[in-house]
């Protein structure tokens, strides 16, 4: 295929419903979680969709699975279906004919709901045990997470270094002060702690 180029074909425009979440490989799913949480609270609504198709499937598993463990009491039914999708290449030099592939893409949607669901359905799960659930209201989810850490550690580190050189400049000085005001005592001092005969010493040349 490397004298064809695949075409870019305009995605239709699909109108999504108020209830779904849509899923993408690049989706923060604390941002997936906050839209359920205004969902159910806000807007108070009884259900929700979660879709995806390709290699989003496992964010929406983890994303289903957080959202059944922040509200209490979610049925959910998990449909994993197939879409035929249609590449067309075209060549890049003359005389080649156009090609078409045709590769298939799994799609997922699990619905999340506060009533009943059907229970014969073979995708359908029962809500999870309360003592499992931590519900979070929807301020405390749009706070904004790992931030607080990182500016603790900045200003712990900023304040100690500073503490630490001013001390350190201000026992300088004193040191500087001390011998500048009194060499003498100075002297002594320093040839009493090495020798003992410093103190007779000192006092002789004072």
């Amino acid at each position: 295929m490397n004298k064809y180029r695949r075409v870019i074909k305009v995605r239709d425009e699909i109108v999504k419903e108020e209830t779904e979440i849509r899923v993408t490989a690049a989706g923060s799913v604390s941002a997936y979680i906050s839209r359920a949480a205004k969902l159910f609270n806000e807007m108070e609504k009884s259900f929700l969709t979660i879709t995806a198709s390709g290699n989003a499937l496992t964010k929406a598993i983890t994303t289903a699975e957080v959202i059944k463990r922040r509200f209490k009491g979610l049925h959910q039914i998990t449909k994993l279906t197939n879409q035929e999708i249609e590449d067309e290449f075209e060549p890049l030099e003359e005389g080649l004919d156009k090609v078409t592939q045709t590769r298939s893409v799994a799609v997922l949607e699990i619905k999340l709901s506060k009533e009943a669901l059907d229970k014969s359905d073979k995708g359908y799960q029962e809500p999870l045990d309360e003592a499992l659930v931590k519900e979070v209201d929807l301020e405390e989810l749009s706070k904004p997470r790992g931030r607080g850490g990182g500016r603790g550690k900045g200003t712990g580190k900023g304040k100690g270094k500073g503490k630490g050189k001013g001390k350190g400049e201000t026992a300088e000085k004193g040191k500087g002060k001390g011998k500048s005001k009194g060499k003498g005592k100075g002297k002594e001092e320093e040839s009493s702690k090495g020798k003992g005969k410093g103190k007779g010493k000192g006092k002789g040349k004072a």
